[in-house]
């Protein structure tokens, strides 16, 4: 059974990024003209600073350029995290989502869009918005209801950490 590329860089790479207290999310190697270049997103339960970030970027070009794993042409490695609207795939990805609105397509069809409350080995508990006045209302999804699931920008997000100070 052969391997691909990205999959003996996985084995490679996450060792390391592991090391360094993050998870390695995804790997890829595109080409861009003649150059390649290799995008690393790595994250944790509490997020990836920019130190983390150059740390890991340091140690990951210190083991490639020590293999031959990215051959002999040129490449770029581009180390970042998932981004703002990152979709929600493993377990880990759900639980770091918490108190975040998340819009849902559903295996059955249609979407849903929700802030999750709470997640278990099964699934979620959600608040979906109430619309035109109406209050939010309490739902239950199980992750095989779940076709993808996608952290949406909040710009008037109310951080609860914020409303606990005001109501001090």
């Amino acid at each position: 059974m052969s391997t691909t590329q990205s999959e003996r860089l996985r084995e490679l790479l996450e060792p390391l990024v592991s090391s360094q207290g993050l998870d390695l999310e995804e790997i890829a190697v595109d080409s861009v003209g003649r150059k390649r270049v290799l995008r690393v997103v790595v994250d944790s339960d509490t997020g990836a600073d920019l130190d983390q970030i150059a740390d890991v970027s340091r140690a990951l070009s210190a083991k490639l350029d020590e293999t031959d794993a990215m051959g002999e042409g040129e490449y770029t490695l581009e180390v970042g995290t998932p981004g703002a609207e990152r979709p929600l795939k493993e377990h880990r990805h759900y639980v770091r989502a918490v108190d975040r609105l998340v819009r849902f397509q559903l295996a059955e069809g249609g979407e849903l869009v929700a802030r999750i409350l709470k997640v278990d080995d099964e699934g979620l508990d959600l608040e979906v918005p109430g619309v035109k006045g109406r209050k939010a209302t309490a739902r239950r999804l199980a992750f095989s209801d779940i076709d993808k699931a996608r952290v949406q920008v909040e710009f008037n997000r109310k951080d609860s950490k914020n409303e606990m100070e005001e109501e001090a």
